[in-house]
């Protein structure tokens, strides 16, 4: 059974480009590595050409999953988002019980998370224990240090 992903247009972008790159760009380059392993003689003993077949299957294994990833891909209106609970592409203002750090985030698919940029996977453990509280509510997260308690301050979409 396949997944539903839901994406910023910009994250979909980024997947239908890499996907774009792969077909018209490595799939070629792995072709021609074939090729010119093939001319250098006999298939049997050409470490060569078994190396440059074991890539070109991994790049196909590649492309079948994004192709996936991308068929059961939607496109989220941020515009439509219901700001009373937490969903994915919502944008969370979290404060810490334990040390009284605040922390601002937002969900996003697996693909589109980076934590540097303060996106995190609504796949996480974080993540799945934010989804459907409300501002004032605690959500009690399982991590595996133990569990940790966040403060609901804000729910926003920017």
């Amino acid at each position: 059974m396949s997944k539903v992903s839901y994406y910023t247009p910009e994250g979909l972008k980024k997947l239908r480009d890499e996907l774009d790159n792969l077909r018209d760009v490595e799939r070629p380059k792995a072709s021609n590595a074939i090729a010119e392993a093939r001319d250098k003689g006999d298939l049997s003993e050409n470490a060569e050409y078994d190396a440059a077949k074991e890539a070109q299957g991994m790049l196909e294994l590649k492309i079948a999953k994004l192709e996936e990833t991308l068929a059961n891909a939607r496109l989220i209106d941020e515009s439509q988002l219901d700001l009373s609970k937490i969903l994915v592409h919502s944008t969370v203002k979290i404060k810490n019980q334990a040390n009284g750090m605040e922390m601002k985030y937002k969900l996003v698919a697996q693909s589109e998370a980076d934590l540097k940029s303060g996106k995190i996977s609504v796949d996480s453990p974080i993540g799945k224990g934010l989804l459907g509280k409300k501002k004032g509510e605690v959500a009690e997260i399982q991590v595996p240090n133990g569990i940790l308690k966040f403060d609901i301050l804000e729910i926003s979409r920017d």
